[in-house]
């Protein structure tokens, strides 16, 4: 088989050597037969890999050195940070939303005899618009405030014990009269919304307390069994007290019809002389 290689012709030469290579060319069959024999028959080609960089390599000497020279020092200050006068707080100038802000929030809470707090999650916009529908329905608003509007002013009022609440993104469902039962209703059907606590008529209540507070009664039907409660022992006491002169007189006057019966059977009759 032709391999398509140029046939080489060795130059001409004498003596010994060269008939050392005319008795090997002839033992091979020729010149160009000789050298395919030599040809490796399976070439294996090896294909180079890539360095690895991620090995950890420690830094040369050098440029440790080098490194260590050129670091940045920051300079130090000609007096020191504590020996400064501290910044006053009338320095800073409030800014006027905020201010109008918090007037808003403390309003509604002097205004309002529930305020729950409740951790508001991500929702869409027409869930947070059915949401607010119902429970304005029951009288039951809901206010977005951010914390570092509402914090400073429940920390100077009455509901200061609530700032625990006041870590994340909170909303607050306030109502002028105290609307749990209904409150609860809607929030059992948003779990985007969770109930972490709530002031109700001045009491702090946690979400336990809130929910014992929705199973009690109306406050008109509490007032009605107050009444009944504290009437039966009036009642019960006349009745015991007019037990005693009720039956004394039932007595005297048994005793007083005995008395005439035995009077008319004593006395003689009366006849014609």
């Amino acid at each position: 088989m032709e391999t398509g290689a140029p046939e080489v012709t060795p130059p001409p030469c004498s003596g010994q050597p060269c008939a050392v290579a005319a008795k090997m060319a002839a033992l091979g069959g020729g010149g160009t037969r000789w050298r395919r024999a030599w040809l490796p028959a399976l070439q294996l080609l090896r294909r180079g890999s890539k360095a690895v960089t991620r090995h950890w390599k420690a830094m040369h000497l050098q440029r440790q050195k080098l490194m260590a020279v050129t670091e940045y020092l920051p300079p130090r200050p000609a007096v020191p940070p504590r020996c400064l006068p501290r910044p006053s707080a009338h320095g800073v100038q409030e800014d006027g939303q905020a201010r109008v802000l918090r007037r808003q929030v403390q309003d509604t809470l002097s205004a309002s005899r529930m305020v729950a707090v409740c951790h508001y999650n991500p929702m869409a916009d027409e869930d947070v618009a059915t949401f607010r529908h119902y429970l304005r329905k029951h009288g039951i608003h809901v206010k977005f405030v951010l914390n570092e509007i509402a914090r400073p002013v429940v920390a100077q009022s009455k509901f200061r014990n609530l700032l625990p609440l006041f870590v994340s993104r909170n909303i607050l469902l306030v109502s002028a009269e105290p609307r749990a039962r209904e409150m609860l209703r809607v929030l059992r059907g948003v779990p985007q919304v969770i109930l972490l606590g709530a002031v109700i008529d001045g009491t702090i209540l946690s979400r336990r307390g809130v929910e014992n507070f929705a199973q009690l009664p109306s406050l008109e039907v509490s007032q009605g069994q107050t009444v009944a409660a504290l009437s039966l022992l009036p009642s019960q006491t006349s009745s015991l007290l007019q037990q005693g002169p009720a039956r004394l007189t039932a007595l005297l006057d048994e005793h007083i019809r005995r008395l005439r019966d035995a009077g008319a059977a004593t006395e003689p009759p009366t006849g014609n002389h």
